[in-house]
């Protein structure tokens, strides 16, 4: 028997390292291990010392063999799925809270306040977005999220319709309600005047409109209106040229549009408002726009000066930018513009028939005896006349004339024959 098989006072030490004391052997003594142990007790009832232990490489294959890997190895894979269980519970149950988190808030954040007795007034500008509604909204407590009811606005497609004016909303309404009423403009009756200025109104029409409108001092606005640097409403008229020879300073800065303002506002006050919304609608044009004026050597000034010739030779959309290009034509081959409406801004009366003498009229603002353009707007272009000003067609055409058939189209042509043979198509469409 080698060394190591000799049994000792703790038990027996087997070749894998594992002491087993009596008592182990006691407590695994059953089936094959305690009829093979009671096999070898000899006669005496005694286990003999030369009895020689069986060793592991003498174990039957039913007997398995307890290493630590094989008593490790099933508690690991016991505790697995209640790991994955426990993970997946928790993650369901954090999804869940900030699920039922977002719910609460846009829940609570969309329904109405406290409904009140007392009614709120609140004002909506001319032109204000939706944004800014929201936010006035908001703040007069009769919406609890300005964020909210924007997003919620834009996803009805709302907020566009809006309609300008002093309102009286009671707290408690519901947002549809809101809605309607803006939309419906159900406003303060005498707290506010509304009025509209047609595009292509010149600084003196827009005066004597207000003046039959909000009774207004028609001479008081045009002297206003000749002080730019007293006014605020516009970061463009800071740029306004120095130059004697326009006859007012504003004109084509008071953009066409319909305003509701509060009773009482002075000349200044309306200036300022029409001199804003300007501002507000070059806002609108696309983000490259300085950035086109400055590659064609155009200032703003400029633009709203070829903007208001198109506005006042131009009824049909389509082709406002096909007469910008004209303009754009007969400038770059430095030829005069021969617009007959600069003539008509002179006479400050609109003539059926202009006659040779009028296109004579010593003024810069004649385009007939003057190359290059005016000195300034002669009228309040609309927002698509600057836009075909800023973008022209691309064109080859230096001439046109309207077809007088009760259309208010144009013949355009390249050559002065073309342009001749256009004149008697249209003085034939006269005589039908």
């Amino acid at each position: 028997m080698d060394r190591d098989d000799e049994p000792t006072s703790q038990g027996w030490k087997s070749i894998y390292g594992n002491k087993i004391t009596d008592d182990e052997s006691k407590e695994k003594g059953t089936g094959e291990t305690a009829a093979a142990t009671e096999s070898s007790i000899p006669p005496g009832g005694r286990l003999s010392n030369s009895t020689p232990m069986r060793s592991s490489s003498k174990r039957t294959p039913e007997e398995p063999v307890e290493t630590a890997r094989t008593q490790s190895f099933p508690a690991v894979r016991r505790r697995k799925p209640r790991v994955l269980l426990w993970s997946f519970l928790i993650a369901s149950g954090l999804v869940l809270s900030v699920l039922v988190g977002v719910l609460l808030y846009l829940w609570n954040g969309l329904r109405a306040p406290a409904a009140s007795a007392t009614p709120v007034k609140i004002t909506i500008s001319s032109g204000m977005r939706a944004q800014k509604v929201a936010e006035e909204l908001e703040q007069n407590g009769l919406i609890r999220s300005s964020f909210l009811f924007s997003v919620w606005l834009k996803m009805q497609g709302e907020g566009s319709k809006f309609q300008a004016g002093v309102y009286e909303l009671t707290p408690g309404l519901t947002r549809d309600e809101i809605v309607t009423k803006l939309n419906n403009g159900d406003i303060i009756a005498g707290a506010t005047i509304r009025f509209t200025i047609p595009e292509g109104f010149t600084v003196q029409q827009i005066a004597t409109r207000l003046a039959d409108i909000a009774g207004i001092d028609k001479a008081k606005f045009i002297e206003a209106a000749g002080k730019p640097q007293q006014l605020t409403g516009s970061l463009w008229t800071k740029n306004l040229p120095s130059d004697n020879s326009l006859r007012f300073p504003l004109e084509g800065y008071l953009f066409p549009e319909t305003y509701e303002m509060k009773s009482g506002s002075t000349e200044v006050d309306l200036i300022n408002r029409m001199l804003s919304e300007l501002d507000h609608k070059l806002d609108q044009l696309p983000e490259d726009w300085q950035i086109v004026l400055e590659e064609r050597g155009l200032t703003v000034h400029q633009l709203l000066t070829i903007a208001s010739l198109v506005e006042r030779e131009v009824v049909i959309d389509e082709e406002r930018p096909i007469v910008a290009s004209v303009i754009q034509n007969r400038l770059k081959k430095k030829m005069p513009l021969q617009i007959d409406a600069t003539i008509q801004y002179l006479l400050d009366k609109q003539k059926e028939r202009l006659l040779n003498a009028d296109l004579k009229v010593n003024s810069p603002y004649n385009t007939y005896v003057n190359q290059g353009l005016p000195p300034g707007p002669i009228a309040s272009p609309s927002l698509k006349s600057i836009e075909a000003a800023l973008y022209p067609e691309k064109t080859d055409y230096f001439y046109y004339v309207t077809k007088k058939d009760g259309t208010n189209s144009h013949l355009f042509a390249v050559t002065y024959k073309q342009h001749q043979k256009n004149i008697t198509l249209s003085e034939k469409n006269v005589k039908k």
